[in-house]
Order: structure tokens, then C-alpha cells, then sequence
């Protein structure tokens, strides 16, 4: 038997890493370098990351549909070729800005005060926007595509796996990203080309341009494909004459579902609320952790600590690599059908970010304790993400997998989007605020060295005050978030259910 299957899932390892590695750029540059040239603050940046969730939301549910009618390699294809654009445009956004108010150079804007400051900012952050908006379009594409890919490549029985597998790319993209990301914009700083930033934006939104002249040779559906052999296409299709057993005739994969049908089976409202109570604690570990380690301990992810502490932190999220082979354990072991050992699987992955709660009393201690801590969240997290991806191919025709896919990629948009909004907005809240120019503006810790004093105190919770009390709201969310996510999706599908077509 051939093992070309396991080709196509490097594939989608490989777009899942460049996927990550886009999105990383602006959470690793825009607190060291960003931010003094476009006088950004938390608010700032949160709602761009907030407008950026959104965006991808709303992408995840046309692009579902949209992968469905044009098919994996053309659908894959169109994703990632709008995504690198998007990515490498980020580049532009400081021409842009100086261009729009008639600024010279990044010099003069980062010497800017007052006004000009406050205008700076607001013009930088359209641009940003609309880049971003682009990025997020063209990444929403990525998951289901790669869904569609394993459902089509992969038995129900490996499909965990496999997608753990690729999804493991998110946390290689996000491992070495805080290696290579802020060398890159320091390199190029050095070297005089722009700000450095810039230039990581372009070379990491580079790699999605390779990638797809690799796919355009290698991926073709099983039965077509000249590297799959019989014994490998038997055990791909192996599910085929059990689902015949299983199900009506009116269930075969030919027959499509409308985008309004989706909505009316509990199977879909499972995987929405599942993916819109999670994936934002993702997220926020993602766009977060490098601005927290810089606020809570002074660490910058361009100093050596603070790349060895974001490599320390991905790469315990690494372990969830074994997530998606937990529920193949129990499918071999006990008999149980795939969903009930996913959900099985699922409810102890659930229970680990409760480890969260912790991260900021030990960070007392030290910057380590949080990392590791938070590094857990994250493996739970990609094992449970794993499981709740395979639950849709589990339930749902393959005409369907994408469209389902993107519905529950859609949610957890919304669902990151209102939470970094939150973030952003409890963080400056939480650091209290003072008057400079006639504004109220962020309390920070240089401004009380300069003797400034409180319009708005400072918030305390839990003994810790001002943007300590802000990060342990927002753990003790993400602490909480997968249990309250697994009840609700037992709670509307108890049991395994298949969708059988009228």
C-alpha cells in the first residue's frame, strides 16, 4: 500500500505553518516596533485584532461554500494566493500613512506629538485594517479546505489524527515565528530598509506564493491520482460500504445540502457553539502573550528571554500532536462509534485549561510559570480542536464537510472577535487613565514616573491592580471556556447522529 496520503497531509501542515506565520507578523512587531512609529495603544491593536476576527468570521462561513462549489486544489489555491497578497501589503501600510498626511519619513512620525500623534495612529490603523481584511478573507479559507482534503484522503477512523497532524502547523507557525519574526524586523532595521518590519512582512507573506506552485503538482482527488495505489484507495473508502449499511440511499455523498438546510440540524449548532466558546482563547494566547510578557515582566519577544519564553510556550503546546490519537485509542479498544470517543476525548482535553487560573498568581514568582501554564491551554486546546474539525466529517456528507467547517470557523471568529475587543478595551480600562493635551489617555508606568496623576484608577481583582487585574479576568475566561463549550455540544447532540438527507 502507498502512504501518499500522508503527502497531502504534510501539504496541509505546511499551509497551516505559513497560515500561522502571517498572522503572527503584527502581534510579534506592533508593541517593539510598530507601535513607537504609529503611537499605537492596547486599544489600538485590539481593535484591529478585533476587526481582523470578524473578517475571518464572516470569511470561514462564504468560504466553506465557496470550497465546496470550486473544489479543494482551485478553492486552496484562490485562499492562499489572496492571503500572501494581504499578508505582504501590511508592508505598505507606513507609505501609505505618510503619504496620506503629507509626513516625510518614520522619523518624523515617531517624533510626532499631541494631534499629529493621535491622527498618526488613527490614519495607520485604517490601512492596517483594510490589510488585514484581506488577510483574513483569504485565511478563512484554510481550514476548510483542509478538512475537505482529510475527509476526502483519510477514513473516519485516522481523520483525528490527521487533523492534529496538520493542525499541529498552527503551533510550528506560532513556535518558530517569535524566532525568525523579530529577527527579521531587526535585521532589516539595521540594514536601514524601512522600519524592519516591513520587510517580515513581505518575506513570511512570501512563503504561501511557494507553497502553491507545490500544490499545483501534487494534489489530485485519490481515485485520480497516479501515487495512490489500489491497497491505499481501498482503505481510504474503506467507510463506504459501512455508511451504505448505516444510512439511506438518499445519504450518498452526490447529493448536496443548501447553505439555509445547515442550519436546521442541532449537528451544525454543536460545532457552532463549540468552535465560538473556544477558539477565541486561542486566539487570545496567540495575538496576546507577546504584549502581555512586554507589560507584565518588561519582556520584549525581540530580547533573547523573550524569544526563548514564546518558543517554551508553543512548544508545550506541541504535545497536542497526541490529541487526535486519543480517540482512535478508544475506537480500537472499546468499539465506540467515532463521535461518542471524540467527545470522550474532548471532555478531557477540557478540563486542562483550568490550569490557567494559575498562570497569573505564579507569575509572581516567575515569567516561566504563565508560559508553561498558558503553553498547556494551548496544547488542550489544539487537541480539542482537532477532535471538534473530525466531528464534522463524522456527521455530515462530504459535499457538506466544508460548508460545516466554515459555519464553525465563522463562529469562532465571532467568538475571538468579542473577546479581543474585551481585551483590548478591560486592559486600558483596568490600567486606569490620566489627562495629557486636554484627553484622557492610558495610564502607563512611564507616565507615573513622570508624576502624572490618575483621572481614572487603576482596577484591582483578586489582589493584583491595574493591567495584572485586566490579563486575570480574561485567564479565568479562557479557564472555563471548553467545559461550558463541551455541555452545550452534548447537550445538543447526546449521541452519535448522522445526517440523513431528505
Amino acid at each position: 500500500m502507498t502512504n501518499y496520503r500522508w503527502i497531502i497531509c504534510a501539504m496541509l501542515f505546511f499551509a497551516t505553518t505559513v497560515n500561522y506565520l502571517d498572522r503572527q507578523v503584527l502581534s510579534l512587531t506592533w508593541k517593539d516596533f510598530i507601535s513607537p512609529e504609529f503611537h499605537w495603544t492596547d486599544t489600538h491593536y485590539g481593535y484591529i485584532t478585533a476587526i481582523f476576527s470578524i473578517v475571518y468570521a464572516l470569511g470561514n462561513l462564504f468560504a466553506g461554500r465557496f470550497i465546496d462549489w470550486m473544489g479543494t486544489k482551485k478553492g486552496y489555491l484562490w485562499a492562499i494566493a489572496v492571503w500572501s497578497t494581504g499578508a505582504c501589503m501590511h508592508a505598505l501600510c507606513g507609505l501609505a500613512t505618510e503619504v496620506t498626511l503629507g509626513i516625510e519619513n518614520a522619523a518624523n512620525m515617531i517624533s510626532a506629538t499631541g494631534a499629529l500623534a493621535s491622527t498618526i495612529a488613527i490614519t495607520s490603523v485604517y490601512y492596517f485594517i483594510a490589510a488585514r481584511i484581506i488577510l483574513g478573507i483569504g485565511e478563512a479559507g484554510n481550514f476548510p479546505a483542509a478538512i475537505k482534503v482529510t475527509a476526502e484522503y483519510f477514513p473516519k477512523k485516522d481523520r483525528a489524527f490527521s487533523t492534529s497532524i496538520f493542525n499541529a502547523g498552527s503551533t510550528i507557525g506560532a513556535l518558530i515565528a517569535p524566532l525568525c519574526i523579530p529577527t527579521l524586523a531587526r535585521y532589516f532595521q539595521r540594514m536601514g530598509v524601512g522600519n524592519g518590519w516591513e520587510m517580515a512582512f513581505i518575506v513570511i507573506g512570501g512563503l504561501g506564493f511557494i507553497w502553491m506552485g507545490l500544490w499545483m503538482f501534487m494534489y489530485k482527488k485519490p481515485d485520480e491520482n497516479p501515487h495512490v495505489n489500489a491497497a491505499e484507495l481501498a482503505y481510504i473508502e474503506q467507510d463506504k460500504e459501512e455508511d451504505k449499511k448505516a444510512t439511506t440511499p438518499a445519504t450518498k455523498d452526490e447529493k448536496s445540502i443548501s447553505f439555509l438546510q445547515c442550519f436546521k440540524y442541532p449537528q451544525t449548532w454543536a460545532v457552532f457553539f463549540g468552535k465560538f466558546m473556544t477558539d477565541g482563547v486561542w486566539w487570545f494566547f496567540l495575538f496576546w502573550t507577546p504584549s502581555y510578557l512586554n507589560t507584565q515582566f518588561g519582556i520584549k519577544t525581540s530580547d533573547p528571554l523573550g524569544m526563548a519564553l514564546i518558543f517554551t510556550l508553543y512548544a508545550v503546546t506541541m504535545l497536542s500532536i497526541y490529541g487526535g490519537k486519543l480517540p482512535t485509542i478508544f475506537i480500537n479498544r472499546t468499539g465506540m462509534n467515532p463521535y461518542a470517543a471524540r467527545m470522550k476525548a474532548m471532555l478531557i482535553f477540557a478540563f486542562f485549561p483550568l490550569v490557567v487560573l494559575l498562570a497569573q498568581p505564579l507569575g509572581t514568582v516567575s515569567p516561566w510559570f504563565p508560559v508553561i501554564l498558558i503553553g498547556i491551554g494551548g496544547a488542550a486546546h489544539q487537541s480539542w480542536s482537532a477532535n471538534i474539525f473530525s466531528t464534522v466529517g463524522d456527521m455530515f456528507p462530504r459535499t457538506a464537510i466544508a460548508s460545516i467547517t466554515g459555519i464553525g470557523g465563522m463562529a469562532g471568529g465571532v467568538g475571538s472577535m468579542i473577546l479581543q475587543k474585551v481585551a483590548g478595551n478591560l486592559f486600558v480600562y483596568a490600567s486606569g487613565t490620566t489627562m495629557v493635551d486636554g484627553k484622557e489617555v492610558e495610564m502607563t508606568k512611564e507616565l507615573l514616573e513622570q508624576g502624572a496623576q490618575f483621572v481614572h484608577p487603576a482596577m484591582t481583582f483578586m489582589g493584583f491592580e491595574g493591567k495584572p487585574a485586566g490579563y486575570f479576568i480574561i485567564f479565568c475566561v479562557c479557564a472555563v471556556a471548553y467545559l461550558l463549550g463541551w455541555v452545550i455540544m452534548k447537550a445538543l447532540v447526546p449521541k452519535y447522529k448522522p445526517i440523513v438527507l431528505d
